[in-house]
């Protein structure tokens, strides 16, 4: 739950220094500027507020690794993947995204520090520990860190220990690990397919870059 607190802390000061033109440049996300991201961001913190409220009494389903699937990459025909645009030109000037991202984010990151991490909750069909929901959305968090400033050089990265931890959770959702030499922000960038690996990197990757990207949904 610390990870989760730290990454999300990260993430909203990253888009708390967004500006001019920041908000119209690409994000990692395909198809995606980073005004649509941050509206994108919005939504999954609604998605923490619903799930922190959900108790479910049965017992776990998954954790916070098990709680991702691999899926098949994004075609772009996904509905609320195309409504996400939409929704974004719909605010209009950047600063009412940005004041209801901290609007609703700051109260996402006090409903997590409040919560009772062995308090079971439902989401998506499945229960799960609160400790496990939160843990799980470190890799939303600092995928979509690394998403935010794909194209934004002046940005900070995410958080060390955040990084590692999605690259520890990426690995044991995939059933495979990284080279030693990949940083884990390249170990996540190229296992997810941010990024093409380089020549060398495809070298070191082996039979595993045959497996990547490594799609989570």
């Amino acid at each position: 739950m610390d990870l989760f607190t730290r990454s999300w802390a990260a993430l909203r000061t990253a888009v708390d220094e967004l500006s001019g033109d920041d908000w119209e440049r690409p994000s990692g996300c395909t198809g995606w500027l980073v005004r649509d991201l941050v509206c994108h961001l919005i939504v999954d913190a609604q998605d923490v507020l619903i799930t922190l409220v959900t108790p479910a009494d049965a017992e776990p389903t998954v954790d916070s690794v098990t709680y991702w699937d691999l899926v098949e990459p994004p075609t772009g025909e996904d509905p609320l993947d195309a409504l996400i645009p939409r929704l974004a030109a719909a605010y209009g000037e950047p600063r009412w995204l940005k004041f209801h991202f901290d609007d609703v984010g700051s109260a996402a990151g006090r409903a997590a520090e409040l919560a009772d991490p062995h308090a079971r909750v439902g989401t998506r069909d499945e229960v799960l520990t609160v400790g496990d929901y939160l843990s799980a959305y470190v890799m939303e968090w600092t995928l979509h860190h690394l998403d935010l400033m794909a194209h934004l050089p002046a940005s900070a990265d995410p958080p060390a220990e955040t990084l590692a931890a999605a690259r520890a959770a990426l690995e044991e959702i995939a059933g495979a690990s990284f080279p030693a030499a990949f940083s884990d922000k390249d170990a996540l960038l190229v296992g997810t397919g941010r990024r093409a690996p380089a020549d060398a990197e495809r070298a070191a990757l082996g039979q595993l870059a045959a497996r990547i990207p490594f799609v989570l949904g």
